[in-house]
């Protein structure tokens, strides 16, 4: 089976600058290198579910512009349905700029544009979408009724819903209470449950708001799933780290599609480990991106 999975979320060109290390307030520093990557958490997302051989469908905005053009045409070109895609005459295309220092370690400052006008008549506009698909996910680089009312609509036709909270902001107890999964990184998980920095704490405010299942992403230390009376971490997959841009797009993806197709949580967390390890051993959001095949190939290989 080919599970359909929907993404509503944003599209962003990615500015990337290479330097020695990440610049302190009020410095400066000459990087060595300049490159331009088609990004954006949701579009990430998206083309990360088609290489993994889901069928994914996006629902956001770009601009009447170049990056808007170009960051079609890349999703398009990975089997990405862009036919939601709206494109925005009075505002530019999101852009992220970004500092990748020596190590693969990254600073991140981004300007939404056109994804802050996504909107909830953009996602009704997609109902029918929902009516066949297996899982809807997204991150949080669009307004949050957007959000809720792609959740709504997915409540309605049974849709699996998982909330990657990034970037992380207070939400809803009535969002949380709706989700199947809330996948966070660390900083993520502290920032929604109010600055607790203890994990396990943490993750106790969220069940107790209605949260039923979260997945934390520990970076080299793996991720950890909580899920009824279920906790167990499973370790991150050992290689070599370049870019670190897109790992929690791939983790989050692959953890998507593996449970569209009905494998359980623990496999689905040991997939988007697996994502995610490929995805810093390149250079690139986008391009970063891990295939199906290789996916399994890593899971083979470094079988636990």
């Amino acid at each position: 089976m080919t599970p359909t999975i929907i993404v509503v979320g944003s599209l962003n060109m990615d500015l990337v600058v290479r330097a020695p290390r990440l610049p302190q307030p009020g410095e400066t520093l000459i990087g060595s290198d300049f490159q331009i990557f088609p990004g954006g958490k949701g579009a990430n997302q998206a083309v990360a579910a088609a290489r993994l051989g889901a069928r994914a469908r996006m629902i956001g905005r770009v601009g009447v512009d170049a990056f808007g053009e170009a960051l079609l045409t890349a999703a398009q070109n990975d089997g990405v349905d862009t036919t939601f895609v709206q494109r925005d005459p009075d505002h530019p295309t999101g852009v992220a700029l970004i500092t990748l220092d020596a190590h693969g370690q990254n600073t991140i400052v981004v300007a939404l544009g056109a994804n802050m006008q996504v909107s909830e008549a953009d996602v009704e506009r997609a109902e029918a979408v929902f009516a066949g698909a297996d899982a809807l996910l997204m991150p949080l680089e669009c307004p949050l009724e957007a959000v809720m009312a792609a959740t709504r609509l997915a409540r309605k036709y049974g849709v699996k819903v998982i909330l990657n909270p990034a970037p992380a902001r207070p939400l809803p107890a009535e969002l949380l209470a709706q989700l199947d999964y809330l996948t966070p990184n660390q900083p993520e998980l502290q920032t929604l449950a109010g600055g607790e920095t203890d994990v396990a704490a943490a993750i106790a405010k969220l069940r107790q708001q209605g949260v039923k299942s979260v997945v934390v992403t520990l970076g080299e230390h793996g991720a950890l799933l909580v899920r009824d009376d279920q906790s167990v971490q499973l370790p991150a997959f050992q290689v070599p780290v370049v870019d670190t841009v897109a790992a929690g797009d791939a983790f989050v993806a692959a953890f998507c599609v593996a449970l569209a197709e009905g494998k359980p949580p623990r496999e689905a967390v040991r997939w988007g480990n697996a994502a995610g390890a490929l995805a810093v051993t390149r250079a690139g959001a986008q391009p970063s991106l891990p295939s199906r095949v290789e996916v399994v190939r890593l899971l083979e290989v470094q079988a636990i």
